[in-house]
């Protein structure tokens, strides 16, 4: 499928943003391409066509994001739901979604207006809050839902059931409930294992727990979570996906589930996910003579 309707989004708060916006706005639509501007890039360009998500996403065929990951994540919020592939083009140091470098967005786009890309469907979570006999979801999330400790330093109780079953009681800083995309975020700093995102499963890690025997646990996708905080403390906050926080108290309940939605990723067409974790993690590359043998 050829590409002719184009949606930006941009972290407005990246240094020579407008610039990229409006350079990148110009060679598409010298292409034939129509943009559309999310509505705070198009302020920030000072441009009175901006959109809402919700129409951007019924517009565009495609959204290209130019920031960073915590931009990507926010795009994926609010796109839940509308299945438009999503591009990422990396503007910072460091990303995992976003795939494209800054020197490759022209090629990158060439390719993909004559319909050669290739998308990659990746989970995402529903996180709920249960509070006595009230549950109100929260939000769905593409790398991960965090419950940390509150406004003081002690240690949280946090009770964990799995398909209704009892599983065991974390004692510690608190619990990072992750999709395989989010195994490279948090999760990882935290000690948690690296996830291919092409397998939809759960991963839930404890932070700092005061049991050393509690480790990283891979559920199914179909997996349910409940995960009941006992505190006698101010409570803890729950985040979601680093751009959303709760607070919660103790006795709430939080409800984890593998959601209906899915976020669309356009894939590099340079490089990839094996290529994406050498470069992000500074793993070595093989010798010459080893590639030679391992290719023959």
């Amino acid at each position: 499928m050829k590409i002719d309707k184009i949606g930006i989004v941009a972290n407005t708060e990246k240094e020579s943003i407008a610039d990229h916006v409006l350079s990148l706005k110009q060679w598409l639509e010298e292409k034939g391409v129509q943009v559309f501007l999310e509505v705070d890039i198009a302020r920030k360009i000072s441009s009175h066509d901006g959109l809402a998500w919700n129409e951007l996403a019924r517009r565009s065929q495609m959204v290209v994001v130019l920031g960073g990951d915590g931009t990507m994540l926010r795009t994926a919020h609010y796109l839940a739901g509308h299945r438009v592939p999503i591009l990422g083009i990396n503007l910072g140091s460091f990303g995992y979604l976003t795939e494209v470098n800054l020197n490759e967005v022209q090629s990158t786009l060439e390719l993909i207006i004559r319909g050669k890309f290739v998308t990659e469907k990746r989970m995402m979570l529903d996180v709920g809050i249960r509070r006595g006999k009230n549950t109100r979801h929260v939000g769905s999330v593409l790398n991960d839902a965090v419950i940390n400790r509150g406004d003081l330093s002690r240690m949280n109780e946090l009770e964990v059931e799995i398909n209704g079953n009892y599983l065991t009681t974390y004692k510690g800083d608190g619990l990072i409930v992750s999709t395989p995309t989010g195994s490279t975020a948090y999760s990882l700093s935290a000690g948690g294992p690296i996830v291919f995102p092409g397998k939809d499963l759960i991963i839930v890690n404890p932070i700092c727990p005061h049991t050393l025997t509690n480790r990283p646990i891979i559920f199914s996708e179909d997996s349910s979570l409940a995960i009941t905080l006992w505190s006698k403390d101010k409570g803890a906050m729950l985040t979601l996906d680093g751009q959303e926080a709760y607070k919660i108290k103790s006795g709430d309940v939080v409800l984890v589930n593998r959601s209906k939605h899915v976020t669309m990723l356009v894939l590099s067409p340079f490089r990839s996910y094996r290529d994406i974790l050498r470069s992000k993690l500074g793993w070595g590359d093989l010798p010459p003579g080893a590639r030679k043998r391992k290719n023959a």
